[in-house]
């Protein structure tokens, strides 16, 4: 991916930069930026850990698992469109979606370090004892950066975009491991972070599988 520009963050995340396989992918988009520009003011994340999810049927933990449902069409493409859902009716999660199109695959956006707009996202996350709690958690992350269901399919590639996605620095050491909170599918090493970045969530392992829903919806 390419350097940064002239306001100091990369230049936007382009189509073809998400066309990989899910897991190489989600590797790939730590270090990137996530912009929200609110009439409140911008904040500016840099994300250090994700998660990959897959609907090519070797991932029951994907909400695309069972195909192109009306909840998870989304996944299934274009590439670089936000994916936001509603995790056990409590909190806001946000993914990118990546892939051909069809292949049902999006990255779930973990933790990140926000770099720009801390007071702003402060505002939003007055529980936050300190600044690597602010978006430590996919919960957390969505508060910080003010994502709801407003942004379901924002265009992420788009520089109109109130959520945009740029390109960074891929960090030096990349950690890998299972997903947090899942009940299925707990064998695939598909959550990556930034090796000891202070911003990272807690890993817990997810409970008995359940036959009435896929994962993706997993501890906060």
């Amino acid at each position: 991916m390419a350097g940064p520009d002239l306001d100091g963050l990369g230049p936007l995340v382009r189509e073809e930069d998400l066309l990989g396989p899910v897991d190489v992918v989600a590797r790939e988009l730590l270090g990137c930026w996530v912009v929200t520009d609110r009439p409140a003011g911008r904040v500016v994340l840099r994300l250090t850990e994700v998660e990959a999810y897959s609907g090519d049927g070797m991932d029951p933990a994907a909400h695309s698992h069972r195909g192109p449902t009306p909840r998870a069409a989304i996944m299934f493409g274009p590439p670089g469109r936000l994916y936001v859902y509603f995790s056990y009716g409590v909190h806001w999660c946000a993914n990118v979606v990546v892939g051909p199109d069809g292949r049902g695959q999006a990255v779930l956006l973990r933790a990140g370090e926000v770099v720009v707009g801390e007071e702003l996202a402060r505002s939003r996350r007055p529980a936050a004892r300190t600044a690597r709690d602010l978006a430590r958690g996919p919960a957390r992350l969505t508060q910080a950066l003010a994502i709801g269901p407003d942004d379901l399919d924002v265009d992420l590639l788009s520089p109109a975009s109130p959520v945009r996605l740029h390109t960074g620095a891929t960090p030096a050491t990349i950690s890998a491991g299972p997903r947090v909170g899942i009940s299925q599918a707990t064998d695939l090493p598909w959550r990556f972070w930034e090796t000891d970045a202070p911003s990272v969530s807690v890993f817990r392992a997810g409970g008995k599988p359940r036959r009435a829903r896929a994962g993706q919806d997993g501890v906060l």
